[in-house]
């Protein structure tokens, strides 16, 4: 019974690990995988960076994508990158500044 609390306990910890990994906090806001890029842009406000990486094209293979890289920070000591694909925000990535 106590190996399967365990288990168990260790499974829930793991999740929100995932979740934190997809999500950015913006003051009181929170930016998750799939917003569009004004509401970032109203959560976040303007991003001390931004790059245009790229082009994809899209699943249909119709349509073409821009890639582009947002970056915020540094906070904490960290910076936080987002990557949108098209309109819409793919990646959260967060990386200590050097």
């Amino acid at each position: 019974m106590r190996a399967m609390t365990t288990t168990l306990l260790l499974a829930l910890l793991g999740a929100s690990f995932l979740v934190q990994a997809e999500t950015l906090r913006c003051g009181s806001q929170l930016v998750s995988l799939g917003d569009r890029r004004f509401e970032v842009l109203q959560k976040c406000g303007e991003p001390a960076f931004r790059d245009l990486v790229g082009y994809s094209l899209g699943p249909n293979q119709r349509r073409e994508y821009t890639i582009e890289e947002w970056v915020y920070g540094p906070s904490n000591g960290m910076f936080s990158i987002l990557t949108f694909e098209g309109n819409r925000l793919r990646a959260i990535e967060r990386q200590r500044s050097r």
